[in-house]
């Protein structure tokens, strides 16, 4: 299992990379999934009715802060404040005060300053029975807290243990970069030989997963890393493969995290045990599903 050192720098590197890239991912969803983000837009329009008017929201574990830019669309008159652990986050939206660093289990925030708590794919990502302490703790008398929480048998976590298994056909069944890297140091003709090799593997993985799949896409990145680096010299590639292992690490790493929260998640009762200790009641628990019925969340009322 990865630990949490190496959990903790794989999202530290995909909050970095978006931010760098100005761009508002996902996560752990597939980009093609559009119709799952308007589920939980659809989700969050629902909950903002029981919202107090000129409330103060905060947001955990939140990321592009896409919760709290979808909840001032509809109710200008809220505060909204996001915090997440990752070090460097993407700008937020406007009207978005967001807080970097920050765990969920240890708030900056005083007592009762908050009239709703929320969190999208965040709260089972940490040590339940503290952060629902800290949610008590900060949300004012008669506020509400809405959490958005994975399923372990949703379609998100199928996908991305596809992911990860194809990622490991790649990187320790064929042994893609190693084996590329063993070529690279032949000297002369080594840079021709391990693009021929990742060639061969990128037409195994394509074949076998599809031209879409990690288990394509490593090999192919590194085939084209020794066509593009040949005047650079076999070191550069190597470096280059180098940093494809290091994304490819921190996605495995992602990936575990989720399969955690899942099973975080799943263990509902142990969820409300932590914010009944703090006198918080589960209001209600509904099942957010696509179109074809299959459910990708459950959406959790707490007050």
């Amino acid at each position: 299992m990865t630990n949490e050192a190496d959990k903790g720098e794989a999202w530290k590197e995909f909050w970095a990379r978006q931010s760098a890239n100005g761009k508002s991912g996902g996560g752990c969803l597939p980009e093609r999934w559009g119709v799952i983000e308007k589920v939980q837009k659809s989700a969050w329009e629902a909950f903002l009715p029981g919202v107090p008017e000129n409330a103060k929201v905060l947001d955990l574990a939140t990321g592009d802060a896409r919760v709290l830019r979808w909840m001032l669309a509809l109710r200008p008159d809220l505060t909204a404040v996001g915090v997440d652990l990752a070090p460097r986050l993407p700008p937020p939206p406007p009207g978005v005060e967001v807080h970097p660093n920050i765990a969920m289990e240890d708030l900056p925030f005083p007592d009762s300053s908050f009239g709703a708590v929320t969190s999208q794919f965040g709260f089972e990502y940490g040590d339940s029975a503290k952060a629902a302490g800290e949610i008590a703790r900060v949300l004012a008398p008669g506020g509400l807290v809405g959490l958005m929480v994975h399923r372990g048998d949703g379609p998100i976590l199928e996908h991305n243990l596809n992911r990860r298994h194809q990622l490991q056909w790649a990187l320790g069944e064929n042994g893609v970069a190693e084996a590329v890297k063993e070529a690279l140091r032949e000297g002369a003709g080594g840079i021709d030989k391990g693009a021929r090799i990742a060639a061969e593997i990128a037409a195994k993985g394509a074949k076998e997963f599809g031209q879409t799949s990690p288990a394509w896409e490593i090999p192919e990145a590194i085939r084209r890393a020794c066509l593009m680096g040949r005047s650079s010299g076999a070191g550069s590639i190597a470096e280059t493969i180098g940093v494809i292992e290091t994304q490819a690490k921190n996605e495995l790493g992602r990936i575990d995290s989720l399969a955690e929260a899942c099973r975080t998640a799943d263990a509902r009762g142990d969820i409300g045990d932590a914010f009944a200790a703090h006198d918080l009641s589960l209001r209600e628990t509904r099942a957010l599903e696509d179109p074809s019925g299959r459910a990708i969340a459950d959406f959790l009322t707490f007050s």
